[in-house]
């Protein structure tokens, strides 16, 4: 019996991720520039020829990667905007960013490597300047959360609580064992959020 075109597209999708997977590894550990489209699809236990059914090449899938980057933090702002107070929006925020490092830390550590790439790098720089681009919009809203909280300088405020959540974020991506995340994420919420 033929597969159904949800079947299909489920396939596809689970192809798709153990390829994206399979690449963030690779790129992480031995850099962009040296991991081959071979060194891919090995990785990911498929042929070469299926994965240039998915991908045109090493920069199309690293596109995709920074576009679903993008889009998980797009969801955790759009989803704290929902929410009725700033107190509640900035706790989302929190929860989001530190949940999220906390099940794929070494995500974190390749956008962090890609964001500081050289400027003299065409290929990866315009990737880079997407993530810094979606970093600057989120640093606005949270303007709006510290002004709306009454906050005498909320760009300020806004610029120590990215500080304080990039360096908490830092360290969870690179110190996992033993990181005490729920103590962690309690102490920022009462700094902020209080």
């Amino acid at each position: 019996m033929p597969r159904t075109p949800e079947e299909n597209d489920r396939i596809r999708q689970a192809s798709k991720e153990k390829i994206r997977s399979a690449a963030m590894g690779l790129f992480i550990k031995q850099g962009y520039y040296v991991t081959s489209i071979s060194d891919i699809a090995k990785q990911a236990g498929i042929s070469k020829g299926l994965l240039y059914n998915y991908y045109k090449g090493k920069e199309e899938l690293l596109s995709e990667m920074v576009e679903a980057r993008i889009k998980e933090v797009v969801e955790v702002m759009e989803e704290a905007v929902t929410l009725n107070t700033p107190r509640e929006q900035l706790e989302h925020i929190i929860n989001g960013a530190i949940d999220n490092i906390h099940q794929k830390p070494e995500v974190h550590r390749f956008y962090l490597h890609l964001q500081t790439q050289p400027e003299s790098d065409e290929e990866l720089k315009k990737y880079s300047h997407l993530i810094i681009e979606e970093n600057a919009r989120q640093f606005e809203f949270q303007c709006k959360i510290f002004e709306s909280m009454g906050e005498t300088d909320p760009r300020k405020r806004s610029l120590y609580f990215s500080s304080v959540l990039q360096g908490i974020m830092l360290m969870i991506s690179t110190y996992q064992q033993g990181f005490p995340i729920e103590e962690i994420k309690n102490q920022i919420i009462s700094e902020f959020c209080n």
